[in-house]
């Protein structure tokens, strides 16, 4: 509860006090300026309650940032983690396939001579 709330509803009752007073003493005056002072009152506590909630609607948009914020964050980690995982497997795979390059010279020489020829044939102009 805020400011504005609790003067309006203090004031809301103030005017109908202030009502009722000028009904029993049949003062009009008193009366109307109960009315205005009801009225006026009534609207302040919706003003302020209007206001708290707004304040409260805000701040729950302020975690849901923070919230969206540290799953970003997550995320962003997860990716690293997963890039370095597969620059690993690369390099892991890269190896291997040197290694047996290496040890198999005369297959890896045909399979290169193969891709070459298959190149060659699938990028030359039809006739």
């Amino acid at each position: 509860m805020n400011r504005d709330q609790i003067e309006g509803a203090s004031r809301h009752v103030k005017g109908r006090a202030q009502t009722t007073l000028g009904g029993l003493t049949g003062d009009a005056g008193r009366q109307v300026r109960g009315a205005v002072n009801q009225v006026a009152g009534g609207a302040q506590y919706v003003y302020g309650r209007a206001r708290d909630r707004a304040e409260d609607l805000a701040e729950d948009g302020r975690h849901l940032a923070h919230a969206a914020s540290e799953r970003a964050d997550h995320l962003i980690d997860d990716g690293r983690r997963y890039a370095r995982e597969a620059r690993r497997r690369g390099e892991t795979y890269g190896r291997q396939a040197v290694r047996y390059a290496d040890t198999n010279r005369s297959s890896t020489l045909l399979g290169i001579a193969a891709l070459a020829f298959a190149a060659g044939w699938l990028t030359r102009r039809g006739r």
